[in-house]
Formats: C-alpha cells, structure tokens, sequence
C-alpha cells in the first residue's frame, strides 16, 4: 500500500509535483497482492537549513469539550459484517471476521453544524476480548492511502499479541478510498497521463506543467470543490480524536507509516493529553521543506537502486540481468529504463511500457526490502530486458499508480495532491537555491534525475491549487504526551534515516528504534527484534531503550 509518495520517478517531476510533501509510497507489506507478482520468475549541494518557523496558529482543539462537538464525540459506531469484496475473494483472504462501519464528522471543525461527512472503518476484532486493551488505529500512509486495506490486506501482519489485545481498527481518512474522496479524472483520464512519458527539454516539461496544474487545479475544483479546503492533516488528526472516543477509548493507541506518522505527530500536537502508545514508523520530519524533503528523496532511491543492482550481480548472477559488474549494474539498469523512451514495449493488454512507467514500476519495489520486492524486480527486469515482456513492471507500476486489473484507478492520486496542497506549501526556490538543488541531485543521484535542470524548480509548489495553506514546516514538540515511539531504517529511501532522528529529537518525549536493513517501513518485514520491541511497547508500554539496534 502506499505510503509517502514519490510522486514520479524522476526528480524534474517531482519538482513539479502539485504538492511537494512527497512523503513517499508503498509500504508493499501492507498492499492488496500486485497483479501475479509472485508469478515473475524467469530462467553536491548544501540542503537548506532546518526552517526555525514556529507552527501555524490554530485554534486550540476543545474536542469533546466543545459543545458544539459532542454529537460528534457521544456517538457509538454501528459495526457490521463487512461486504463481500471480490478481490479479497481473489486473494484467498478471509474477511468473514471483521467489521465494517462508518464515522461521523464535521466537514468543518469551526463550523461543525453546517456540513458533515462520513469516515469509512473497519474493525479486527481482538481475539481474546477479555484480555482486550482497546483499539489499535492504523494509517499506512500516502498521503491516500487506504487504512481500510492496511487491516484487510494485511491481517496476518497483526497475529500475536497485538490480534490478541487490539482491536485492530483501520480508516480511509477524509479525502481517501471510501471517505468522500477526492475526484478529478475519469479512468481515461489517467490512463491516458499515465501512458506519456515526459519530454527530455526542459521547456517543453514546464510548459506541459503549467498546463498540467492548471487543467489539475480546474478538475479537482469542479469535481470536488466543496471537500478541498478541509481534506488537511490537521482536519485528519481531528476525526482521529473522534474515532477513539467513539470506540470508547480514554487514550489513542496507534501505528502510522510514512506519512501516517506526520498524522500521528500533528495528532500528539493537538491532543498531547489524549496520547496512549503511538507508533511511528518510517518517519517524516515535519521541520523539513518540501524541496529539501524531495531531494533527499531522491538521492535515497538512487543509493537503494545501487544497492539492489550491486546485489543482483553479486548474489544473484545467474538470474540477474545487470551484467558483471556490480560497479556497472545499476548504470545497465538506467540505461534500459531509459531506452523505453525510444522503444517501448508493448503488454499484453495492449497498453506501452515507457520509461517513466518503468521506472515508476522499479521504484515501487524499492520500497521493499531484499528478502521480497528485490527478488520481484530482478525478475521482472530478467523478463523485460532478456524476454522483451514488460508485464511484470507495468503491474508493479500499476499498483503504485493505483490501477487494478480492470482498468480502474483508486481516487489515491487525487488525494495525495489535495492533502499536499492543504499541508504545507513551498514558495519558489532562489535561484542560487534551484542551482544547489540540481548540482546535489547530479552528483548524488545522476541515474533518477537524468536531465533535471533549474527550471524544473522555477515555480513553488501548488501555484495553481484553489486553496492556499497557512500551514507550515515547523519541529512537532507535543509537550505532554505519553512516551511516542519513532521507528527508523538505515536503507529507508522514501523517508531516509536522518528524518526518523530529527523527529523523535523534536518531541519533548519520544524514543528511536533503529532497524538496520533495507525498504521503506520497519513494520511487518519480518525483522524478529523490531516485531518483539513494537509488541512490547503496545501491550506492555515498556518502551526500548535508547539507542536500541535491530539488525
């Protein structure tokens, strides 16, 4: 599922991202199965200081203090057997046992009598209820992804202890999946963006952005008008609080991914005093800019993508497709990545592997670790570049883009922008700034930014998004909360180490876990240190201590 997103896979595209939080994708070990992935088998520049800004102001939350809250705060959830669902049915998942139901919120906390909507829940029973602790909220990330499949697709990631004591309870946040989503394109639509690859000249890309954004912005606002001002994080963090009251909860007890921990930490921002055992795991630092963010970013792909091509020569020869050379491998890999431009290949549905499918489909396995998504891409790379079938990178890029099977594209897309847009902006660079940026993309990440110029950084981020945001990056102090648990990963690339370490130095309090290994996210990758060290905290409310390394 996704989690934090890359927006592209180059960096000239994610310059001109229409919201550049960038804040990752795909934590795969929570995703619904990629279309037959298992199948594919065959034989320098300075970064910008830490911006000292304090946070917006903002009305201080009353929440069930609020009279004006407390229909929202005193309701209970109705829950119920959850409908059949086809692709669950496909996957040979059983969901007989969970709960489904829905939350009701007010589309504007300022004016909650006006207007309201519903968050879409599902529920994993704890499996010892008389032992039961409360509720486990969830969010994978994104921002749009799905906490609905989190806990449908991802059931098993919680057998144990947590199964046993939580009930595990996941949410489609405003804006997302099942919650009001934010609409703008038809299924056409995408298909149609999604089969273009972008050009080699730099005026020709800001040209195609301007004229992007500009028909974005319109869509979205003819579409969904009335939602795009209230889709925001800290509108999110609100309907959490509600969640865990209407589940009868005194504290909230969560685990957010990617950019579910910058949920989690506006979350503590807002209500310290309603903080139980939070989890945040592949962490966003909020301090961080936009453009510092999505730099970093990209030199973190860049090195996980050396890595993977550095392994599939190295311990993988015989079915590796990268040559010898484990110094030339990942420069073979670019190479044909990049020549799908001239020469796409053709998938069986009849649709084109260009390069920026391609190389969309090979980040989404980054997101991974070695022991899974590397093995899926060196396959899928053995089949593109031995076999001439681009099916198995198509799908990979498919899953990341949203698209199922039949053609259809879940609303994620749509969602990442507006929640982008409403979190924070980012004016345009100095020039001096945009001249820095390229030059450390060019020595840090020359395969990913490949023809990157500073006029892909000559606008700031949302210029053409209906809604401007006060919101800006600032440390997150959350002073009174509960004990917060930061989660980081040395070989992170979406979100790299250096941001799990800022934001747990932020919080007044707030302990790091290092796990040490590869792909995006240490929840459910099987590392037996993390699992044991995350259970002890959730169940037991022992927190790590300090320094502690998984390896």
């Amino acid at each position: 599922m996704t989690s934090l997103r890359a927006a592209r896979p180059r960096v000239l595209l994610t310059a001109f991202a229409v919201g550049t939080l960038l804040l990752g994708s795909a934590c795969d070990n929570h995703a619904k199965p990629a279309q037959d992935q298992a199948a594919a088998t065959p034989s320098a520049a300075p970064a910008a200081p830490t911006p000292t800004a304090t946070p917006t102001p903002t009305p201080k939350p009353t929440g069930a203090d609020d009279p004006a809250l407390k229909p929202f705060y005193g309701q209970q959830v109705s829950w119920a057997a959850c409908p059949a669902d086809p692709q669950a049915e496909k996957a040979k998942i059983d969901i007989s046992g969970m709960l489904c139901g829905k939350l009701h919120v007010p589309l504007d906390y300022a004016n909650p009598a006006v207007d309201a909507l519903d968050i879409a829940l599902i529920k994993l029973p704890a499996a010892k209820p008389d032992q039961k602790l409360g509720s486990l909220m969830v969010n994978p990330g994104g921002p749009g992804g799905s906490g609905i499949e989190m806990v449908k697709y991802g059931a098993k990631q919680y057998d144990g202890a947590l199964h046993n004591r939580f009930d595990v309870v996941g949410f489609d946040p405003r804006g997302t999946g099942e919650s009001s989503p934010v609409v703008c394109y038809d299924d056409k639509q995408h298909e149609e963006s999604n089969q273009r690859d972008s050009s080699l000249d730099p005026a020709v890309r800001k040209a195609d952005h301007v004229k992007y954004a500009t028909e974005h912005a319109a869509a979205c606002q003819a579409r969904s008008g009335k939602l795009l001002p209230f889709v925001g994080t800290r509108n999110t963090a609100r309907d959490l609080d509600v969640l865990r009251a209407a589940v009868g909860d005194k504290k909230l007890n969560y685990l957010g991914i990617s950019y579910g921990t910058y949920l989690g930490a506006l979350y503590a921002e807002q209500f310290p005093q309603n903080t139980g055992r939070l989890i945040l795991d592949g962490a966003v630092d909020p301090a961080q800019d936009g453009l510092e963010h999505g730099i970093d970013q990209q030199v973190g792909f860049e090195k996980s993508f050396e890595r993977f091509a550095a392994d599939c020569v190295q311990n993988h020869a015989a079915e590796c497709p990268l040559g010898k050379d484990p110094a030339k491998a990942a420069q073979k890999a670019a190479d044909f990545l990049d020549g799908l431009r001239e020469h796409p290949m053709t998938a069986k549905d009849g649709r084109k592997l260009g390069a920026d499918l391609a190389w969309t489909g090979t980040i989404q396995m980054l997101y991974g670790d070695e022991k899974t998504s590397w093995t899926y891409l060196r396959n899928a790379l053995g089949w593109a570049m031995l076999g001439k079938k681009g099916d198995y990178l198509l799908a990979f890029a498919d899953e990341y883009n949203g698209r199922d099977e039949n053609g259809h594209y879940s609303p994620m897309e749509e969602a990442n922008s507006a929640i982008s847009c409403a979190d924070r902006t980012r004016p345009a660079p100095s020039p001096e700034r945009a001249q820095q940026a390229v030059a450390r993309l060019q020595a840090e990440a020359p395969l990913l930014s490949k023809g990157v110029s500073v006029d892909d950084y000559s606008e700031p981020s949302c210029a053409y998004w209906p809604f401007k945001t006060t919101e800006q990056p600032h440390a997150v102090r959350a002073e009174g909360s509960a004990p917060i648990l930061v989660v980081g990963t040395t070989g992170d690339p979406a979100t790299p180490y250096a941001s799990a370490e800022a934001l747990a130095k932020g919080f007044a309090n707030a302990t790091l876990l290092t796990r040490v290994g590869e792909g995006h996210g240490a929840f459910g990758k099987g590392n037996g240190c993390v699992d044991a060290a995350l259970e002890a905290y959730l169940v037991e409310g022992t927190v790590p201590a300090a320094g502690t390394r998984c390896s």
